[in-house]
């Protein structure tokens, strides 16, 4: 039986205050989040922490939102005894929405950036072989043009550097690929395929749409539905960016998390 593992978390801002939790997209680290904290939000108390399979966190099974949730509310339990605003990008959106659904305790008020949650099954098979099939790059410049023709092409170029250079690590015969646990990325993959679930209806909710994302990431259905179910307790907007929200739209982001604190 698997049991939760200590996470390795990044922290920025002031030692207390209120926490907002940071959760990064799948094949990410928490790192993702300096630039965001540094420029935007330095007052903040953030806690950003690579999630299992990622990073420098231990990448050992289970891999399922269970498991990721379980990680998270023994990270919270040593940091802070009030509820917390939960900040999730992409894979991160949707770790975030059950985080709230099974623990709404511990969570104030949810800001999903470009939430990949109750996807298309097929859609997230053909990722997953994707990668299976070109797991790393022959270089470093293959990898940036990767980035920059999958949704990086809008980021401040110094932030992609900053991501070449904390993110990739060698591989076999010189290559290079991202720091992460292979198999656990497969089977989050399989994961965003779940049937989604809801935060409670009460709880103060922001979705950020990204709208260069086509196909959207934001499954209609589930937009649908976190509309309906908490009503005036969602606020939604849509943003002229691709798929790296907090990266292209900083300020935006960071006065989003204003917000809701």
């Amino acid at each position: 039986m698997g049991g939760v593992v200590e996470l390795h978390t990044h922290r920025f801002g002031p030692s207390t205050g209120p926490v907002v939790l940071a959760l990064h997209g799948l094949t990410g680290h928490g790192q993702r989040w300096r630039r965001l904290a540094d420029d935007h939000l330095p007052d903040v108390r953030i806690l950003a922490p690579d999630l299992r399979g990622h990073g420098r966190s231990p990448g050992v099974p289970p891999w399922d939102f269970e498991t990721l949730v379980d990680d998270l509310v023994a990270l919270l339990a040593t940091e802070t005894s009030e509820p917390v605003v939960v900040l999730g990008h992409s894979f991160g959106g949707a770790t975030a929405v059950h985080l709230a659904h099974r623990h709404p305790e511990l969570v104030r008020a949810l800001v999903l950036l470009d939430p990949a949650i109750g996807l298309e099954p097929e859609r997230m098979l053909h990722i997953a072989n994707s990668m299976l099939a070109a797991p790393d790059y022959p270089s470093v410049e293959a990898a940036r043009f990767d980035k920059l023709e999958t949704s990086w092409a809008e980021v401040d170029p110094a932030v992609l550097e900053e991501e070449l250079t904390e993110h990739l690590v060698p591989t076999a015969e010189g290559r290079v690929g991202w720091h992460v646990t292979m198999p656990a990325i497969i089977s989050f993959w399989g994961q965003i395929a779940r049937d989604f679930v809801l935060p409670p209806p009460d709880l103060p909710t922001v979705l950020v749409q990204a709208m260069k994302v086509s196909p959207p990431l934001v499954a209609p259905a589930f937009r649908a539905a976190l509309t309906e179910h908490l009503g005036e307790h969602l606020t939604v907007h849509e943003f002229d960016c691709d798929h790296m929200v907090a990266q292209a739209r900083p300020a935006d982001t960071a006065a989003l998390v204003r917000a809701v604190l």
